[in-house]
Formats: C-alpha cells, structure tokens, sequence
C-alpha cells in the first residue's frame, strides 16, 4: 500500500511538472504588453499657432453665453423649450479669421486674429434672424450684427431650424389636435393608446414657397429602426406663426386617402367610407441585434513599436505630415493648414453640405430634399464606439459644441485618429528578368475620422493622408433607409423592403471645400487629357497610326472652370503654381473626384437654388472670406430664397488666373434601396470622394523615403537591414507571428537555363 501511494504521488507530481511546463509555454508564447515608447522621434514640434482655427472650449462658450445675456436690448433666453415667439440663442461657433491674416500669423509675419464666436440668435419677437460676431475671446467686450454684411439680406424667422422649443409644441399640438381626436382610429389601425405611441419624422422643406412653414409629419411604429416602420399615416401642419395657438392640421392622409381635416378622417372612418387599416403586429426586422452569437474578435490595429503620429490641443503630427483640426457644429469635419514635409498644401479642407432628394407618391417623401447643414452635421458626431467605428487603439477626442442646448455639451471621443494599414501595398514591383530582386512598401495612411447620425442616416467622415504625399476626404454612408407607407403607385418610386414599406429611390451628393495653396496662394486651374491623333509614322511616313496625345489647358474665369455634371469632364484637375520641378513641369497637386451620384435637381426648380453647387462636379472660384460656405443654416427651412445661393459665387465670373484659388467638389451616389438594405444600409459601394494628389509637384515620388519600404534579393530575404518584417516575429511585443520567409525567387526565369 505504501508502495502504491509513493508512486502515486511520483506520478502526481511529474504531471503537476508537465502541466505547467505547458502552461509556463502558454503564457510567454502569449504577446506582453507593448510599451508605448516612440522608437522613431516625430519629425516636427507642435505648433500652438494651430489654435487659431480650434474649435471653442466650454470656458469660451460660456463666456460668449454670459455676455449675450447681459445685452438686456437683446432680451434672449437660453433655456431649450424657449417658445418661437420669443428671443432664443441658438448657437455658439467659432468665427474663423481671414485668411490673409490667419497665413501672416502662421508664417511668422504677422500677429495672432483676434479670436471672435458668431452668434445665433432666433428673434421670434421681432420676426428675424440676426448672426452676430462676438469677441475677443476669452472676454467679450463687443458684438456687431453681421447678417447683412454676410449675407445681403435680412433673414425671416421663418428660415430657422426647428428648435426643441418648438418640437416640444408641435408634440403637444399632436396629441391634442391629433391623437385624442381619432383615440379609435389609432387603436384600431395602430394600436396606439395610452402606454403605446407611434414616432414622428418631418418632410423637408416645408411648404412650396418662401415664407411657408407647413410640415408633411409621417408615422412611425415605436421599434428598433423606426424609419423602415411606417403605418400609413401623415399629417400637415402648418406652423408659420410663432405663436403656437396659431397652429392647425390642413390635410390629412391616412391609407392613401386624403382628408381635409381631422374630423373629416374621424366621421368618414366611423361610417366605414374610408378603405381601413387593421393593426397586424410587425416582425422587428429593424433591429441590428446579432441574429447569431459572436464567436471570435476580428482583426484588430497593432502598435508594434508605439504611435507614429501625436496629437496636442488640435495639432496633428504624423510622419510628414502636419495639420490643425476642428469640428464645426453645422458643417461637420474640417482640417487647416495641411503640410507635407513642412510645406503648406492646404490652407482648409473640410465638409460643406450634404444633401439628399427624394422620390415618392406619398407628401411625407414627395417633396423631401434634406440640407443637412441646416440641420447640424457636426452637432450629430457622437462618441464612437471604440473597436467598431475605430480601431480599439485609435487616439479619440472630446468635443465641445453649443447648438440648440442651454449649455456647451462635452462629446467624449466624438473624433479618432488612427494610423492604419490600408490593406494593398503602396507600391511594389518583383523583378523577374536579369536582376531578381523585390522592393515595395505597405500603405500605411492616418485616418482622421468622425461619424454623424443625422435622424435616420449616418455619414462616416475620414480624411486620409497618404506617405505619397495624397490626402483623400471620403465619406460613406449607413443607418436606416428612409421609407412610406406603399400605396398605389409606389413601385415608382424605389423597391418594396418589406410588407407594405417602400424604400424610396434618393440621390446622396455631398460637398468638399478644397482650399489649396500649391506653394503659396498664386496658383492656376489646369486641366489635362487625351485625345487620339492620327501621325504618320517616322520611320514610314506612308503609314499613320492612331497614337494617343496629351491634351492640356489652362482655365481662366470662374465660368469656364465650373464644371457642371452633365457635361464631359477631362479627367486630370490641377491646381498649379507657377514654379516648376527639376523637369520643368509645373507643380502642382491633382483632384480626383470619385462619385456615383444621380441626376441633380432640374435649375427650373425653385428649391434648385439652395443646392446650386450640386450642379458642378468641381468649380473653381476666387478666393474670399465672405464666400465661406456653399450652404447655409437657412437653406433648409427658406430653400426657395436661400440666404447662400454658390451659383451667385461664378456669376461675377472673376479671373482665376495667378489667384487664391478654392476647389468646391462634390461627390456622392444613387441610392435605389433593395432588400439588402434591411436593417440597415451597408458602407460597401455606398460613399464617394476626392482625392489630393501630387502631380509633378515633387521630383520623385516621396515615399521612396519612408522608413517603411522594404527590400530584399536572392539570399537576403531574412535580412533585417532593409527588411523589418523578417524581425517581426523576433520582437518581443509583437502578436505570436509566424517567422518571415519568402521563396519567391525559386522560380524565377533565368534566361541562361535556355542555353
């Protein structure tokens, strides 16, 4: 027996040695914690000048706030149900400098803007809109009314955004003009009632002429995706007046019936005259729940040897590169001063508009043409969520913005900023012939990226900046689809997604302020392309062939350089300085433009004017700090006299010939919803574009210099002289790699194994 237990306890114990032998072998095959000590120092220092175009801080907004309400002349209220007819401030921005004044201070030439807000304020008292400039920061000490002098006319009040104020009103007008009128309709058809409502989503713009204010509401079902829930239901409003008591319904539409009033739906529904809606519970087919359990993580970003990028205050470091950054509360993202190798390529790059037209039978869609700038785009950009809409090791950043709140709002991480590998290389090249050797190099770009959910769409933002020397401003486009009820005639107007919903066919165009400075602001627009030419050849001048021929031109008034959408573009857009690389080519960058967008609003449409920079897939105009959007907060709500028409900006037809020169793009896509769309549309093949490219700008490419470029012949394939990855899996915080190895010279032709 005693000997029985000592050899068990033998046995125990060279199991218990084994077992963590092989555990011991676990643990360290597993990757230890990198350290986050920069192996290569940044190339450049930050720069505070770079807070010139920084977006307000809390402390600011406040103090802006602060000295607005000590202006008793203005009699302005800050609490967020304010009512219309009253004096409302309505948002806090940042003033941005003039540009000329702006460029002398960050070249060292000049001194530092005076940093100035602009301030919204709703004067439902007195039945206008004022724009107001406030400054200096941090302590106000003046304010002048600037609505005239940036717009050349007064704006009515009846161009303002929707407020919570008065959204607050027009629920309450719902339910008791609306909802406690028809309790058994809702209930039969909807079954709505006390614990139970449906949503509400607006039609844009409201009405057919400027004045009007008369709102088309849709309903919804309350679930997950609402937008892709409609019942059937819809209602107009009109709410010109700021005195809600002033407010009534002027049609109703319920089932593709229209009503003219709400008693007139009660009375016919009660004799059975009207064609009904019974309730049928809906599948939740909106949720974007995981129909199956995850099972493994993707993917994900590694740091092997630390950040290659710093962020200070709203300074960007990266590599080459260099930028300062800001998050408008109604344009969205937007980059200044963009260098490359300490040389300023961009003086603004930034969003401007999106904007969506709807076709439909129904009035909640029929006449929807969405400016979302009018809106907020920025106001939207929430935290995002670390892992998903960013890659987990992302550096993110708060935002801070005042628009429709009584107070600033912090967004946490509202902003990422991540270096990526964009998953082809940048360029690579295996030789074959004579000399065997392989060189190339990964494209690794840094992504500055904000996400907007603006109602039922999301827009992903990113602006790229590439080791060529390129920077890419690309969006794409999720969320739900909007949709109506389907009716008679609907199968006109998009695809049925589900039962009784239509996906309604919309275009997406989107617009780029592009404000290069091609070293300096003395630049010209060229254009380049081909044309076949038929040339006898030299050698038999008998004999032609059709060779192409390059095709170049210089554009020299605003007109000739705003190229419309229907008309042939030439492929190749420059903006180009007047001095020249070491083969004597014009520097210059190129502006690519990828865009799958429709057909933009017909110009006999009133409402055309609001989106007149649509009508151009690029123009080019003089620079002016007057001209500094291509929408307005306005559009949306007095989009027939809008506050910024872009066509008046090529009008004047100015000579842009040796000027500052600013590119407006736009880019964007078709959206005919299918059934692929349900829950939610994909980003895949939904976005569009416009790429800044170096075009004889340098002498060669400048990523032949980055450290990142690898390397190797017959023999030296392991090397790690010109070849990190073959000391990849050696490091020691890396993941647990396979070691590198490549064959690729195996077989290889070798023209002597012929003889």
């Amino acid at each position: 027996m005693n000997s029985l237990v000592k050899w068990g306890l033998i046995l125990f114990v060279l199991v218990s040695i084994i077992l963590n032998i092989v555990l011991i072998g676990i643990h360290s095959s597993r990757s230890p914690k990198c350290s986050s000590q920069r192996v290569h120092p940044l190339r450049g220092k930050h720069d505070d000048r770079s807070l010139v175009f920084a977006d307000l801080t809390r402390e600011e907004y406040l103090q802006v706030q602060q000295y607005m309400l000590k202006q008793r002349d203005l009699n302005i209220a800050t609490k967020q149900i304010t009512k219309p007819s009253e004096n409302f401030l309505f948002l806090i921005d940042l003033s941005l400098p003039k540009k000329a004044d702006a460029l002398a201070y960050l070249d060292g030439k000049g001194n530092k803007p005076t940093r100035e807000a602009t301030v919204v304020v709703f004067h439902g008292a007195q039945g206008c809109i004022k724009e107001y400039v406030v400054g200096p920061l941090p302590s106000p000490k003046y304010h002048r009314d600037v609505t005239k002098e940036r717009y050349k006319t007064e704006l009515p009040i009846t161009a303002r955004t929707v407020t919570i104020g008065e959204y607050h009103l027009l629920f309450q007008f719902l339910e008791t003009e609306v909802f406690s009128k028809l309790e058994k309709v809702m209930k039969e058809s909807f079954d709505v009632g006390k614990d139970k409502k449906l949503n509400a989503f607006e039609q844009m713009p409201r009405g057919v002429r400027s004045g009007d204010r008369k709102t088309w509401i849709s309903f919804f079902r309350d679930m997950s995706g609402m937008y892709i829930h409609p019942v059937g239901f819809e209602v107009l409003i009109n709410h010109e007046s700021v005195n809600a008591s002033a407010w009534k319904v002027e049609r109703v539409l319920y089932n593709g019936q229209y009503f003219d009033t709400v008693e007139e739906l009660k009375q016919k529904y009660n004799t059975t005259s009207v064609k009904k809606i019974v309730y049928k519970e809906s599948p939740d087919y909106g949720s974007l729940k995981p129909k199956n359990k995850p099972l493994q993580i993707g993917p994900q970003l590694f740091y092997a040897e630390g950040k290659r990028f710093s962020v200070s205050k709203n300074h960007v470091l990266y590599l080459d590169w260099s930028f300062a950054f800001g998050l408008s509360s109604l344009t969205g993202m937007r980059v200044f001063d963009v260098r490359f190798k300490n040389e300023r390529i961009a003086y603004e790059l930034s969003v401007q508009e999106a904007m969506s037209v709807y076709g439909s039978v129904t009035p909640g869609m029929i006449l929807t043409k969405f400016l979302d700038s009018s809106i907020g785009i920025g106001r939207f950009a929430h935290e995002l969520v670390r892992g998903v809409d960013c890659p987990y090791e992302a550096t993110y950043v708060d935002t801070y913005r005042y628009i429709d709140v009584p107070t600033p709002i912090r967004f946490r991480n509202s902003i990422c900023i991540f270096e990526h590998n964009m998953g082809q290389p940048l360029r690579r090249h295996f030789s074959d012939f004579f000399h065997n050797s392989y060189g190339g190099m990964v494209n690794s770009a840094l992504v500055f990226r904000t996400i907007t959910a603006i109602g039922n769409y999301d827009y992903m933002w990113d602006f790229i900046f590439y080791q060529s020397g390129s920077v890419e401003a690309k969006v794409h486009a999720t969320g739900y689809i909007s949709s109506s009820y389907m009716v008679d005639g609907s199968w006109k107007y998009g695809h049925q997604v589900a039962e009784k919903v239509l996906g309604n066919i919309h275009t997406h165009f989107i617009n780029f302020k592009v404000d290069l400075d091609v070293l300096g602001v003395k630049n010209v627009f060229q254009t380049k392309d081909m044309e076949f030419v038929n040339v006898s050849l030299p050698w038999m001048p008998d004999h032609y062939a059709m060779v192409p021929q390059l095709v170049e031109n210089q554009l020299k008034t605003e007109k000739e350089a705003a190229l419309r959408y229907n008309t042939k573009t030439p492929r190749y857009l420059h903006i180009a300085s007047n001095k020249t690389n070491r083969w004597g080519h014009q520097r210059s960058y190129r502006l690519q433009v990828f865009s799958f967008t429709g057909d933009h609003l017909p110009e006999s449409q009133a409402e055309e004017k609001a989106m007149s920079w649509a009508r151009y897939k690029v123009a080019i105009t003089k620079h002016k700090d007057l001209e500094q959007t291509s929408s307005s907060l306005y559009s949306q709500n007095n989009i027939w006299t809008p506050a910024v028409d872009f066509s008046k900006y090529i009008d004047d037809n100015e000579n842009i010939e040796n000027e500052d020169l600013v590119a407006w793009v736009t880019t964007g896509f078709l959206h005919i919803p299918h059934a692929e769309d349900i829950p939610n549309t994909v980003t895949v093949g939904n976005g569009g574009g416009v790429l800044l490219r170096p075009h004889n700008y340098f002498d060669e490419d400048p990523s032949i210099h980055s450290a990142d470029g690898v390397y190797f012949g017959p023999g030296s394939e392991n090397s790690c002289d010109k070849n990190r990855m073959a000391c990849l899996a050696q490091d020691t915080c890396s993941p647990v790699l396979e070691p590198f190895t490549y064959h690729g010279f195996d077989g290889v032709m070798k023209f002597e194994d012929w003889l």
